[in-house]
């Protein structure tokens, strides 16, 4: 692979969730999960390192989303509850290779394709 691959999106309806995941290309440092909106600019929502497993999240997403990952399979996961229609939007996971404790800022190297997630009212 040379780049992650995401899978799990879909059309839900308001309140309800969904369970998002990648399989990571290289599995190095972190990963990281992103959504852009439609006229929006792309925006962080959440990342997990591989080793030791620290997690940071957006402000607007902490609560009600909750990044995993699985490392037999090399697999990050986002799950998403409590969807509100301002939710929708293109997510993408992507990796980098920076050992760096700043990973909301830290340049992601390697993306997917996205995945459209679209919550209703």
């Amino acid at each position: 692979q040379e780049q992650p691959v995401e899978s799990g999106g879909g059309l839900v309806q308001a309140g309800g969730s969904l369970r998002l995941s990648c399989a990571a290309s290289f599995g190095w440092y972190a990963m990281g999960w992103f959504r852009q909106a439609p006229g929006k600019e792309r925006e962080f929502v959440a990342a997990v390192t591989w080793r030791t497993g620290t997690r940071v999240y957006a402000d607007s997403v902490q609560v009600r989303f909750t990044i995993s990952k699985d490392a037999p399979t090399s697999t990050i996961h986002l799950q998403m509850n409590s969807l509100k229609p301002e939710n929708t939007a293109v997510y993408y996971c992507a990796e980098t290779r920076e050992d760096s404790r700043y990973l909301k800022t830290v340049t992601y190297d390697y993306w997917g394709q996205g995945t459209q997630v679209t919550v209703t009212s």
